[in-house]
Order: structure tokens, then C-alpha cells, then sequence
């Protein structure tokens, strides 16, 4: 049996954080600011590590693919393939790039342009954390 609560807890952190992000008060001081961006960052790696590994065992466990890869872009045409994923290919691809992006450049351009893709990763997210429970809501 798949454990899906470590998904779910990292889905919840990551949309009250990026709700924080939205909703501050722009006098605040830029290091608040940044501080508050660089955390919904932060989960934002955290719930797409956690969801691609999820996915992982999904298709090995529940649908019996036989060699599942270890790695997020192949696993998600796989489950692309097998009308797991919510949304576009291409959406799944550029979340997988954003998160590279973020793991690998601090300049801040790219950052805000996961900040910018945030709240459909939280959708997608959400949709398939949905799908793969087999019930609506968290």
C-alpha cells in the first residue's frame, strides 16, 4: 500500500505558503519578502520530490508497470501515457525544469518564474494527488 501522507502534508505546506506569498503586505521589508518567496520555494521542491516518487510506485504497484524509471521526466510520460497526469505534457516538463532551475541558480529571474507557475503546479498537483487517492479533496 502506497503511503501517501508525506504527499499530502507537502501539498498542504506548499499551498499555505505560496496563500503567505500572495497575500503580503508590500511595505514589509524585501528580506521578509524574499524570505517568504525562497520558502514556497523550498516547498515547491519538496512536494515535486515527494510527487514524483509517489507517481513512481503508483505505476510500479497499482498499474503493475514492469521498469519504471528513477527519474521524474521519463515517469511522468509514463504517466502521461497511462492518463494519470492532469493537465499537459509539456506543463509536467517545465515544472521538471523549474525545479532544476531552482536547485541550480539563486539569481532570483528564476525563482519568479516558479513563483510565477506556482499556482498551476498546485492545481496539477492537487488534481493528481486527487486522482491517484481516488477522491476529491485533502
Amino acid at each position: 500500500m502506497i503511503d501517501y501522507s508525506k504527499f499530502e502534508k507537502a501539498l498542504r505546506h506548499l499551498q499555505a505558503q505560496f496563500e503567505n506569498y500572495r497575500s503580503l503586505d508590500t511595505a514589509l521589508p524585501d528580506l521578509l519578502q524574499e524570505a517568504v518567496a525562497e520558502s514556497v520555494i523550498q516547498r515547491f521542491e519538496t512536494l515535486y520530490d515527494c510527487l514524483w516518487k509517489v507517481l513512481k510506485r503508483y505505476l510500479s504497484e497499482e498499474l503493475g508497470v514492469p521498469e519504471v524509471p528513477n527519474s521524474p521526466k521519463p515517469i511522468f510520460r509514463l504517466a502521461y501515457e497511462n492518463h494519470l497526469l492532469p493537465g499537459s505534457m509539456e506543463d509536467w516538463i517545465e515544472y521538471a525544469n523549474l525545479r532544476v532551475d531552482t536547485a541550480h541558480d539563486y539569481s532570483g529571474e528564476k525563482a519568479q518564474k516558479a513563483l510565477a507557475r506556482m499556482e498551476d503546479f498546485i492545481r496539477d498537483a492537487t488534481a493528481l494527488y486527487e486522482q491517484l487517492r481516488g477522491h476529491t479533496g485533502l
